[in-house]
């Protein structure tokens, strides 16, 4: 199996680390707001923005280099628990299931969230051996404005309904079993990545 690059984020025996991968092109209050509904409400330590080189299911024909976006989104970061990697860049591929089996392997004592919006719950069933991911680590979907009903109605959702926990007892998600998700109602922010490139 692949070895996880030296200068993967540090995780302690015992800890809670959201994963929210992403294009981040560009980052914004969005991400910021899901992080930080996560981190409470999941009760984490730490959530890491993995800026992927690129997502298999876009186009990403002029899509900035990885350090550019890990230094637009270290520009916009302002709180210590949010710890922005680009070490997928590193990896033979950036599936997130492969991803996933490395960090699982190789960090076995750290209790791994995935995080995910709303709108990407959608298309999940679309993404490379999607079933393993949910499979792998417990996930929280955090709300996105005008996706919820289409989140809730989408094949995952429904293949999955008997695995979704209440969200009352999201602060149990990290410790669950896999399969397990949660969907997190927010205060709705509007904007979006693809929005701020048009603009």
């Amino acid at each position: 199996m692949h070895l996880l690059p030296s200068h993967t984020p540090a995780s302690y025996a015992g800890n809670r680390i959201g994963l929210l991968g992403g294009s981040f092109n560009p980052p914004h209050a969005g991400h910021i707001d899901a992080s930080l509904t996560a981190l409470k409400r999941l009760q984490l330590d730490r959530i890491w923005w993995l800026v992927t080189p690129g997502n298999p299911l876009k186009e990403n024909g002029g899509l900035p280099s990885v350090q550019q976006r890990i230094s637009w989104c270290n520009t916009l970061v302002d709180d210590k628990r949010i710890v922005v990697t680009g070490f997928e860049q590193h990896l033979p591929d950036a599936y997130t299931a492969n991803t996933l089996a490395l960090l699982l392997a190789q960090r076995p004592t750290t209790h791994f969230v995935w995080l995910m919006g709303g709108d990407s719950l959608v298309n999940f069933h679309r993404w490379h051996d999607w079933q393993a991911i949910i499979d792998a680590v417990p996930i929280a979907v955090v709300d996105r404005p005008g996706w919820r009903l289409s989140a809730m109605s989408s094949k995952t959702a429904i293949t999955f309904a008997p695995c979704r926990l209440p969200e009352t007892h999201a602060a149990v998600l990290s410790h669950a079993q896999a399969p397990t998700w949660v969907y997190l109602t927010t205060p709705q922010n509007a904007l979006s990545s693809t929005e701020l490139r048009q603009t």
